[in-house]
């Protein structure tokens, strides 16, 4: 990493403290490490969450995953499992999960400020009997991602609410180029941006569950 003489880093927990200051005992106090009926419930209405993993050698990735709402399994009060969905099969996540368990969870319910938080322990599960109740317009997921909860609690709304998230008043789409012209001018593509342009365009939200 680049350094510059004008910075001035934290180096230490201590500093990091002195600086920012003790969490406030209710913040310390909202964590548990098992499943309550409102963490059901959130993940009932919940169709989005990232997640975060580390490979052996500590390169991050956070994926998202996306499905209808309720599209989390949960197995116990302390199992819930994550279906995978056909994508571009990069799979950075799931091979940094075989080499390192450890995984954060952020789950977001479209109009509300704040999130569920989740970090466990994951695995890769290519079959078992809840696979069935898991599938969603004909497609039954082909692996998914069982994360043991080790820790879970709701985290407040102040980013969302910072950043006027659910307003649609703030939204810009606009401001960016398409997709395809994204694509086109930041990675090697034997594709014209015509053909980016039909790929990405109106037909792209039929490939969801499949070709």
């Amino acid at each position: 990493m680049t350094g510059n003489a004008d910075f001035v880093e934290i180096t230490s927990k201590t500093e990091l403290r002195e600086l920012l200051g003790e969490p406030m005992p209710r913040a310390v106090a909202k964590e548990r490490v098992a499943l309550h009926e409102r963490d059901r419930e959130w993940l009932a209405a919940s169709p989005f969450c990232l997640i975060a993993t580390a490979g052996a050698d500590g390169t991050c990735d956070v994926s998202p995953k996306g499905d209808p709402p309720g599209f989390t399994h949960v197995i116990d009060d302390v199992t819930i499992a994550i279906p995978d969905r056909p994508g571009n099969r990069r799979v950075d996540g799931f091979v940094n999960v075989l080499e390192n368990p450890h995984v954060g969870l952020v789950y977001v319910v479209p109009g509300r400020t704040e999130t569920l938080r989740v970090n466990g322990r994951a695995r890769l599960v290519r079959e078992a009997p809840f696979f069935d109740q898991m599938i969603v317009k004909g497609h039954r997921p082909s692996l998914a991602l069982v994360v043991e909860v080790e820790q879970i609690f709701f985290h407040c709304g102040k980013s969302f609410l910072r950043s006027s998230l659910w307003k649609p008043e703030t939204w810009n789409p606009e401001a960016l180029p398409t997709h395809a012209r994204i694509v086109k001018s930041v990675q090697p593509t034997e594709e014209t941006l015509e053909q980016l342009e039909r790929y990405y365009g109106p037909e792209y939200a039929t490939r969801l569950y499949g070709s």
